[in-house]
């Protein structure tokens, strides 16, 4: 499944930052700062970041042919 377009509480459009998000904290950085830098500062919108997590390839087992 893909990350989430919106925040599903208060509607902020987050999709083009998970990008640099993910990026930053692969390469080692501290959540809490990449948030800060990218600007999302609403605990709402934090959340969608902090607890998603990536389900394509466990959904993929079980597509049809």
């Amino acid at each position: 499944m893909e990350f989430p377009i919106r925040c599903f509480t208060c509607g902020r459009v987050l999709a083009q930052k998970y990008k640099a998000y993910k990026d930053k904290v692969d390469a080692g950085e501290e959540p809490k700062k990449v948030l800060d830098d990218l600007g999302v500062d609403k605990y709402c919108c934090r959340r969608m970041f902090l607890s998603y997590t990536d389900l394509a390839k466990e959904v993929v087992l079980f597509r049809r042919n």
